[in-house]
């Protein structure tokens, strides 16, 4: 019976389906230093059952314009994010590998960041870019901070 259940888990959660999202995320993250920090992130929020909805419903525009403090306004609600970025870390890793051979991402080693080829053929996730754009701005010592998760 597990691996029934192991097979399924595989079949909605692997590289190929949220390679996308990490790449999406990098589209719109902005140029910050040590923004590779930022990826085991990504996957946990965006495919969160209550926050991946807020997320998708971020609003960017001149006159109204979502923030942080907006979308995760109910923190009692992240009090599994660090067990799910604990569990979600091989898959991160693995997408961000699949990102980097199909060219979608680029890495600087020295400003240990991640950033998106512009040209690259992938289909953009919104919730992913949104997120992304939430993020751009902030620190990632004051975004780990404000989520009350540590980054391992």
């Amino acid at each position: 019976m597990s691996s029934i259940v192991g097979a399924l888990y595989e079949l909605k959660y692997n590289p190929f389906v949220y390679g996308a999202y990490i790449a999406s995320f990098y589209t719109t993250a902005g140029d910050m230093e040590n923004n590779l920090l930022l990826a085991p992130l990504v996957i946990p929020l965006c495919s969160h059952p209550v926050f991946g909805k807020a997320i998708s419903g971020a609003v960017f525009g001149d006159k109204k314009q979502s923030s942080i403090w907006s979308i995760f306004k109910d923190r009692a609600k992240l009090y599994d994010l660090q067990e799910r970025i604990d569990e979600f870390q091989d898959l991160t890793e693995q997408c961000i590998q699949y990102c980097l051979v199909n060219d979608w991402l680029s890495v600087d080693e020295e400003r240990l960041s991640l950033s998106s080829c512009i040209d690259s053929p992938f289909t953009i996730q919104k919730s992913a870019e949104k997120l992304g754009r939430l993020f751009s701005g902030q620190s990632v010592v004051e975004i780990y901070a404000f989520l009350g998760v540590k980054p391992r």
